[in-house]
């Protein structure tokens, strides 16, 4: 991926970003090799992290997978260094103080962390510091993955199974490392370090953390493998698991809500993926991609689209994704997201994702759609801005890939098949404890009436201590005339796009990659050098 080192004794900066872990970390056990002084680094870049993208819920969860991982170096001697900045500002003076010269980090596939780390790299090349990246935040080489399908990024789950299937399994994870590995490697600190590095506070940061609710999902390595044990020994669930048959309102989560921690890198998907093969071992199982594997699998398939497809996460200049003509209504989109539609079901998820970070993905389904193509029609990008912002796994790419899907704008094409907010939340919760739970004030409906409480009569209303029109909205919409409505704009929506290219991408099974890699810009920079 990028330059390798000569062969001397080095002091070397790890560069944590995603990969917040020791396990499965082939940068990190690079960084170790002929090392005398090892930094451990992470950068609060005020790009990824600020108030305006990032919220509180995903801020604690980050807070606590660093607090985890200062912890892990400390029991090897080490420790985690945090600074504030932009890295290109950062690391220039953190070279010079600590006479580096290695850099090590984790390659990241995201349109600014590959502008990010071509610019670190070339500024690392001027101050005679070697670069090494290691891939480890995906199962595969992603990049592998487009060129064995012919330089075209696959636009279909069918055809990127069949390329993984001729490339075979993904690399086996290797081990944190041991003290042994760490034997070498000092990390010289002061008094003056622990201050000036410490991970500051929430508080600290400018956040407000009297409103914060329970953290029902500590960040960190160690709450990741306990939590992915736990899962792995039950192994006739994870046998017979299948993501669609899974419940969106269950009370506790019917999945493993194992993907805040693969998003941040507190869990090596390769390390999940592995230990789902022990489990399924011998025995009968289900398959992609309704599977776990699959699970996994459906992630490294947004990645590659997301790194082949310019502007993958826009709707204009995006190659691949219908242009609609989608409504912009800013009233309509703060009900949304502040769970004010008067629709309990849609309120209440997107309660549940404010207070806790997280909710199913058929939830994610439900409101979603409910936003674009099926009640609302106001554009997928506003969504996904705001799961970006309260989501724990809010991942760039699945983000972005997700909300293209679930808007019918790109993958799936079903426009016409729409969630109702009412029918959809009773299949698995007929007596809406889920509402219950989220929107308490509704506590008192009877289940006849918990979906829909408009439709109670005013004397169900005041013995329920709740009228809709006062105390809970009224239905912003009414879904059965407007979904009507809305799937006829999408049908023409389709049309003219169908008039302007009679072949569409998908059928293609792919694109062609417009922009260089990483790899592609380095090697260009060796041969010149050369």
């Amino acid at each position: 991926m990028c330059s390798q080192v000569t062969s001397m004794a080095h002091s070397c900066i790890h560069w944590f970003r995603k990969g917040l872990r020791l396990h499965d970390n082939p940068a990190l056990i690079a960084a170790l090799k002929d090392c005398k002084e090892l930094y451990p680094v992470f950068i609060v870049d005020p790009h990824l992290y600020n108030k305006t993208s990032v919220g509180i819920n995903r801020w604690r969860f980050l807070m606590g997978s660093l607090k985890d991982l200062d912890c892990s170096l400390r029991k090897l001697n080490s420790r985690l260094f945090v600074v504030g900045g932009k890295p290109e500002d950062v690391f220039p003076e953190l070279f010079d103080k600590w006479k580096i010269t290695k850099l090590t980090y984790e390659y990241d596939t995201e349109p600014y962390s590959l502008s990010r780390d071509e610019t670190v790299t070339a500024l690392a090349k001027k101050l005679n510091v070697d670069v090494i990246c290691k891939i480890s935040h995906t199962l595969y080489n992603i990049e592998r993955v487009i060129q064995e399908n012919n330089g075209k990024t696959p636009l279909t789950y069918v055809r990127m199974q069949a390329i993984l299937k001729s490339i075979g399994p993904p690399k086996r994870p290797i081990p944190a490392p041991s003290m042994e590995d760490m034997k070498d490697a000092k990390t010289p600190h002061s008094k003056q370090d622990e201050k000036q590095y410490r991970l500051p506070t929430l508080e600290e940061l400018g956040h407000d953390t009297s409103d914060l609710f329970e953290e029902k999902f500590p960040g960190g390595e160690q709450e990741a493998l306990r939590r992915l044990d736990e899962h792995m020994q039950r192994t006739g669930w994870v046998c017979a698991f299948e993501k669609p048959q899974t419940s969106p309102n269950s009370l506790s989560p019917s999945t493993t809500v194992l993907s805040p921690y693969v998003t941040f890198g507190c869990l090596s998907a390769r390390t999940f993926w592995w230990r789902l093969t022990e489990v399924y071992q011998g025995k009968k199982h289900s398959d992609p991609p309704v599977s776990l594997h699959g699970q996994l699998l459906w992630r490294e398939f947004f990645y590659t689209a997301s790194l082949g497809i310019p502007n993958f996460n826009k709707m204009e200049g995006n190659s691949i994704c219908t242009q609609v003509d989608w409504d912009t209504n800013p009233e309509y989109l703060a009900a949304w997201r502040e769970a004010r539609t008067g629709f309990p079901f849609i309120d209440a998820i997107m309660t549940q994702l404010r207070q806790e970070g997280w909710i199913h993905h058929l939830a994610r389904h439900a409101v979603a759609c409910f936003l674009t193509r099926g009640d609302l029609y106001i554009n997928w990008e506003e969504g996904q801005k705001v799961f970006e912002e309260l989501l724990l796994d809010g991942d760039w790419a699945l983000n972005a890939g997700n909300w293209q899907w679930l808007s019918a704008s790109t993958f799936f094409h079903q426009f016409f098949r729409v969630y109702s907010p009412v029918a959809f939340g009773k299949k698995t919760d007929k007596n809406g404890d889920y509402i219950k739970k989220y929107l308490p004030l509704l506590k008192k409906f009877p289940a006849a009436y918990i979906y829909e409480p408009w439709k109670a009569p005013r004397s169900v209303q005041e013995a329920a201590g709740c009228i809709v029109g006062k105390d809970y909205p009224r239905p912003i919409v009414e879904h059965e005339v407007i979904s009507k409505k809305n799937i006829q704009r999408m049908k023409a929506a389709y049309a003219k796009r169908s008039a302007k290219a009679p072949e569409s991408p998908s059928k293609k099974q792919g694109v062609k990659r417009k922009q260089p890699s990483v790899s592609d810009m380095l090697k260009k920079k060796d041969k010149k050098k050369k």
